[in-house]
């Protein structure tokens, strides 16, 4: 009984407050023109700032707005031609036909600092069988060209590019300094190469501008970060673009030497031509049996060097500049090949002047290579230490050869060292079981070659089968 009170009366109650509230808003409806009915609308309505602020349906969000798509990399363009991981193609200068020396130029932009990317060029090229034939001594800005094969490729760098500003969001208030200028910097560099050089390479695939290969990896570090100098990545080897074998002939060379020619032809240590001049139109023709001139070894040993151990940069022998002083009368700064052979000398390599052979002045680059000098020049690079001690009687002990007294003293010392080397050592492979060294004879382009299919000293060593495997360099063959 108590229940069914209390529930009359609740019901009463809210009857009364809705009759209520029909008187109250009955004269207003009526006087809805009034000045005051309007106020009241006014003050009910929604927030006009807020209806503003809504966003309308089906609007796509500034955030997924698609950005600007990037020009297209030609078809032309070499695979083997090293390119700048998180870089956007922003332009592409096709080469005119009609041009003397047609060149096609390809302009990207990154936000990295020029320093950066110099490095990562100057670094790539070197330890993949690149001939740096010009560098620019600010590493800020400048030309890098170098030599492939018959490709030149220049990399031009501008630091302190601008940088687009993304879009401001509608709904953000702009920054009192905000300007339409770009509020970062970056670097904006070219890479130029000869027009119609699509067949370089072209049986290699191409790794995408956004994904960073093996090597390119280990040179920026897991944090994405770059000092400079190259890190390797562990279980990852790096992974080089290899141009096919160039040559025609290499079954005329003996029988033992083809497989180890084939493997350092492959791998673009070999080239026939002068670096800036086109190839003749023999280029095709090794001719293994031909003699060797002093100029191609030096440059053979210096690009397979390079290229065998492109993974280790402490192994690695640097060019010389532009600017350096030459050490050989003979080998000037224009000399086509001056970066390899002076580099070679500065590094201690090739007997010089500053290495205190105050007698070879002069390197005399087209003459015919000599046994004992490719010695001379080839141990040191296997051994990586002062070679030792050497005199005619332990010559003889070590090898037994009936010549040795021919040998020159300078010589010596490297002819007893490849001993050390065991059955891996240069005269052993190259030339067999011999009692005759014949240290004056001149050596062939298939004898001279095949020295450098193996490079190192004992387990220390690498062989270009491995190099083209892509496998570990810290084992012997």
């Amino acid at each position: 009984m108590i229940e069914w009170e209390v529930t009359v009366n609740v019901f009463s109650r809210s009857t009364a407050s809705l009759v209520a509230l029909s008187l109250l808003l009955l004269p207003l409806a009526s006087c809805s023109n009034s000045g005051f009915g309007q106020a009241l609308q006014d003050s009910l309505a929604a927030d006009p700032k807020l209806t503003e602020a809504a966003p309308k349906e089906n609007s796509p969000s500034p955030i997924d707005s698609p950005s600007p798509t990037q020009a297209e990399l030609p078809a032309d363009f070499p695979d083997f031609v090293p390119r700048y991981p998180n870089a956007t193609l922003q332009e592409v200068i096709p080469g005119e036909e009609g041009q003397a020396a047609p060149e096609v130029s390809t302009i990207w932009q990154t936000a990295d600092s020029s320093d950066r990317v110099f490095a990562f060029y100057r670094e790539q090229l070197q330890t993949n069988g690149w001939q740096i034939l010009e560098a620019p001594l600010d590493n800020q800005q400048g030309t890098l060209v170098a030599q492939r094969d018959n490709l030149q490729l220049s990399v031009a760098i501008s630091p302190n590019s601008p940088q687009p500003s993304p879009s401001p969001s509608p709904a953000a208030s702009p920054s009192p300094n905000a300007t339409s200028e770009s509020t970062s910097t970056g670097t904006q560099f070219t890479l130029r190469y000869p027009f119609q050089s699509a067949q370089i390479g072209q049986n290699s695939p191409s790794p995408s501008p956004e994904a960073s290969p093996p090597e390119i990896e280990a040179f920026l570090g897991a944090d994405g970060d770059s000092d400079g100098a190259a890190r390797p990545t562990e279980n990852a080897p790096p992974v080089a673009t290899l141009p096919p074998n160039p040559y025609t002939d290499l079954d005329k060379a003996p029988q033992d030497l083809r497989q180890p020619l084939a493997d350092l032809a492959q791998l673009g240590v070999l080239s026939l031509s002068t670096p800036g001049k086109e190839k003749s139109t023999t280029a095709t023709a090794f001719q293994p049996n031909k003699p060797v001139s002093r100029r191609e070894y030096a440059r053979w040993l210096f690009a397979a060097n390079n290229q065998l151990f492109r993974d280790r940069p402490a192994n690695q022998i640097r060019p010389a500049n532009s600017e350096s002083q030459p050490v050989f009368k003979d080998v000037p700064r224009t000399d086509p090949d001056f970066a390899a052979i002076q580099g070679l000398a500065e590094a201690g390599i090739i007997p010089s002047p500053l290495s205190g052979d105050l007698t070879a002045v002069t390197f005399r680059p087209d003459a015919q290579l000599s046994r004992e000098t490719m010695l001379l020049w080839k141990v040191p690079i296997d051994t990586r230490q002062p070679l030792p001690n050497a005199s005619l009687d332990a010559v003889k002990q070590t090898w037994g050869f009936q010549d040795s007294n021919r040998i020159d003293p300078k010589a010596q010392r490297a002819v007893l060292a490849d001993h050390q080397n065991a059955d891996v050592s240069n005269i052993r492979r190259v030339f067999g079981y011999t009692t005759l060294f014949q240290p004056k004879k001149p050596v062939t382009r298939a004898e001279a070659a095949v020295t450098l299919w193996h490079i190192g000293f004992q387990s220390d060593a690498v062989s270009a089968k491995e190099a083209l495997k892509g496998g570990a360099v810290n084992s012997s063959v």
